[in-house]
């Protein structure tokens, strides 16, 4: 394989920081090739003219020079859009960085996605066009366990195979005990079945198929503590983004109830 080549790609702008005084080093989110870190030279320059391409949560057809090792180079931009809502909100933003940061974490650079790169386009679409960033983020969150080497039993009881009875997470047996075999396991989460339903749920949804998202806000609470329990005791992972939703999550939860009207996942029953 040649050292570098000039190729077409589709990305989206994972972050940036300044290199130098003048230059820029862009991490982008390719459909072909994975990761890949992008030298700029002059982009702190005035009427750059790839300034509009490498802004944060931008996604564009790209083309540049690939190099297998070190930094590459974009050459030009076919076209390039932004996420809008996400870039403007605090709160989308926050969601939008964490998923990000579980993908900069969970995958190798320079390693191909696969079905990961339109799953997480997809995700950021969601977001931004007003679904509930948090749900959006949980079914990331719970569908790239397998990326960390955690495959959690989340359809049937991990003992006895059952899946028609009531549910509750174990970390000790890897996954779901039905309600028969609870007793194996003292330190079972004791989630609510409504929770564990969602959780099993999220880990096999299609993102491409929601067409509304409604969870009860209690009900998201208990399942973002049963989530973040999983990734803290099982994949032993705490970002910075993480810990920043965490502290918003806390602090608008002290606000008044100005919270926006939750949005549906219309497969699925209402969250009564």
């Amino acid at each position: 394989m040649a050292e570098h080549r000039f190729e077409d790609f589709n990305g989206l702008v994972m972050y940036r920081k300044n290199y130098k005084e003048k230059d820029m080093l862009v991490k982008i989110l390719t459909d072909r090739f994975g990761k890949k870190m992008f030298y700029l030279r002059g982009a702190n320059k005035p009427k750059f003219r790839l300034s509009a391409a490498i802004l944060p949560f931008t996604q564009a057809a790209y083309g540049g020079d690939i190099r297998d090792d070190g930094l590459s180079f974009l050459n030009n931009v076919k076209s390039a859009s932004q996420f809008q809502s996400i870039s403007n909100d605090l709160f989308l933003n926050a969601y939008a960085t964490y998923i990000l940061g579980l993908v900069d974490v969970g995958f190798p650079d320079s390693e191909p996605l696969g079905s990961w790169y339109p799953k997480i386009e997809q995700a950021l679409t969601l977001i931004d066009e007003g679904f509930d960033a948090a749900v959006i983020t949980h079914i990331i969150e719970i569908q790239m366990l397998q990326v960390f080497g955690v495959q959690p039993q989340l359809q049937v009881c991990a003992v006895c195979g059952r899946s028609d009875l009531p549910f509750d997470y174990s970390e000790h047996y890897g996954g779901l005990l039905c309600q028969r075999h609870w007793h194996l396991d003292h330190n079972r989460f004791h989630g609510s079945q409504r929770a564990i339903y969602y959780l099993r749920l999220f880990s096999v949804i299609d993102l491409f198929q929601i067409q509304s998202v409604n969870v009860k806000q209690t009900t998201q609470m208990e399942l973002k503590t049963i989530i973040d329990r999983i990734y803290q005791d099982t994949v032993g992972l705490s970002l910075k983004s993480k810990q920043f939703i965490d502290k918003m999550y806390s602090f608008d939860r002290q606000l008044p109830q100005l919270k926006k009207m939750p949005s549906e996942i219309d497969s699925t029953p209402k969250d009564d």
